[in-house]
This record gives structure tokens, sequence and C-alpha cells, in this order.
């Protein structure tokens, strides 16, 4: 496995970093967050070091998602939450903080507080949304600009 000897998440995953192991496969780790939003949120890593999303192997990413879906599952059900949010910020403005790819499961309750920073509204401007709709789907094209695919 890939670690990085300066990262939390390694240090948690390789037991040197004290954490609340809820979780464990092959490939994923799964603790409670320190900082929790709602009772019950915790964060799902792949063991295998990778940054972001951006950077993380698919076989990773795929193991890491399907472990919150399952743990998401379990949270509902033990928790009696209402629903479940899953949430990876990539990137410093994006609100990343922990510098290892990770996937929050947050449990959510009807009458808890946490407000995320963004909520669906009446809808942005038809015309720009269209036109960025056409320049990512002309990048993600064969041939198209985009160097990250």
């Amino acid at each position: 496995m890939s670690t990085d000897s300066d990262c939390l998440f390694c240090g948690i995953v390789a037991g040197d970093v004290p954490g609340t192991r809820v979780a464990e496969d092959e490939a994923t780790y799964a603790f409670m967050d320190i900082n929790p939003a709602t009772p019950g949120h915790l964060l799902v890593v792949p063991k295998r070091h990778s940054a972001d999303l951006l950077e993380i192997d698919p076989a990773d990413l795929s193991a890491v998602t399907l472990a919150a879906q399952r743990i998401a599952a379990v949270a509902r059900a033990e928790l009696g939450a209402d629903g479940v949010n899953l949430l990876n910020c990539c990137g410093a403005d994006a609100w990343q903080t922990v510098f290892h790819f990770h996937l929050h499961v947050i449990p959510r309750y009807a009458d808890d507080t946490m407000t995320p920073p963004w909520r669906p509204g009446a809808g942005g401007d038809a015309d720009a949304v269209r036109a960025t709709g056409a320049r990512l789907a002309a990048a993600l094209e064969p041939g198209g600009s985009s160097s990250e695919r």
C-alpha cells in the first residue's frame, strides 16, 4: 500500500494515530469523524494514499464508494436517520482540509441543524447552464480539449 508519512488519515489507517474504526476491508477503512456534523458522521478512505478525487485510482474510488453505500444504509437503519449525505471536497477552495481522498458519510435527521453551504434554489441562467454543459460535453468527447479523463 502506498502511504504518506505526513498524512493524518494514513496514520489513522496504520493505527499510529487514534481513531474510532467502524469498518475495514482490503481496500478501505472507515472511521468516525472527530468533529461530527451530525450523530454518526464518519469518513471512508482508501487504504492506499491519494490526495483527492482527481488523483485516486478508479478501483480505489469504486471501493470507497461501495463501502460508503453499505455503511450509509447501516447508519440510516441503526441510527434512525431520515437520510444520508455523501460529501467529498476536492481542493482547498472546495473545503478539503486533509489531503487524502475521503467520503464523508453524514446521517441526516429531520431535526438536525447541519446546513450545507449550498441549497438547490430557483435555478440558474438557462443559457449559461446550456453553454457550460456544451463546453464540458465537447471536452469529454474523444479528441476534446480536456486534459483530465
